[in-house]
């Protein structure tokens, strides 16, 4: 293998281990590389020795046996402030809305979700998963089999909510005072009467005085 070679699998292999959020083992880095195991592992070898000689701000570990690429141990304490800071930041006007989108109508797919707010919301439901408040919990089983989104214990746990029936009711959201729910329940209570009339019988005539 010329320098050259080398130095376009190293990048690629470099790559791979920056996207990955697990280990990845030689079997797994040799087949995505189409290099044998051995040239994997040199390759390995060479990348952990390289960040280490340039002071890169990662490491490369081989743990649980595979590869995978840490932060420098040294910048652990501002890389773990900054990212519990991150979690807790405040979500966006759009990230509400498909937050409340997801929790009310769960579990629901990507186009549900775009179809609702009349925007695509990729970007929106991707960063809502980075923060832990939806999860993919399954395929849809209709065409095309779309993901379907649910919230997660995390999203109970930053709204204070013991369960999804703790949820609070969508009609006031929606304008429905008590006014509206009275006047629905008369409406409901006046059918009942009716369905309780003995069929084939009319309410008598007003008898003339």
């Amino acid at each position: 293998m010329t320098d050259q070679a080398q130095a376009h699998d190293t990048r690629t292999l470099e790559a791979l281990l920056f996207v990955s959020d697990e280990p990845l083992t030689p079997a797994v880095l040799s087949q995505a590389l189409e290099l044998d195991r051995r040239t994997v592992e040199g390759l390995c070898d060479r990348l952990q020795a390289d960040l280490e000689a340039r002071g890169s701000g990662l490491v490369l570990r081989n743990v649980a046996g595979g590869w995978r690429l840490f932060t420098q141990p040294d910048s652990q304490p501002i890389v773990e402030r900054f990212v519990l800071s991150s979690r807790q930041a405040r979500l966006t006007k759009a990230a509400l809305e498909t937050l409340a989108i997801v929790a009310y109508k769960q579990p629901a797919t990507r186009h549900q979700v775009g179809a609702i707010r009349g925007v695509n919301s990729d970007g929106v439901l991707r960063a809502l998963v980075d923060r832990g408040l939806i999860e993919d919990s399954g395929r849809d089983e209709g065409p095309g089999r779309a993901v379907l989104y649910t919230t997660t214990p995390q999203f109970l746990e930053r709204l204070g909510l013991p369960s999804l029936a703790s949820l609070p009711s969508l009609a006031p959201l929606l304008g429905v005072d008590a006014e509206v729910e009275d006047a629905s329940d008369r409406v409901v209570d006046a059918t009942e009467d009716d369905e309780r009339e003995p069929a084939g019988e009319s309410p008598p005539e007003p008898q003339e005085a």
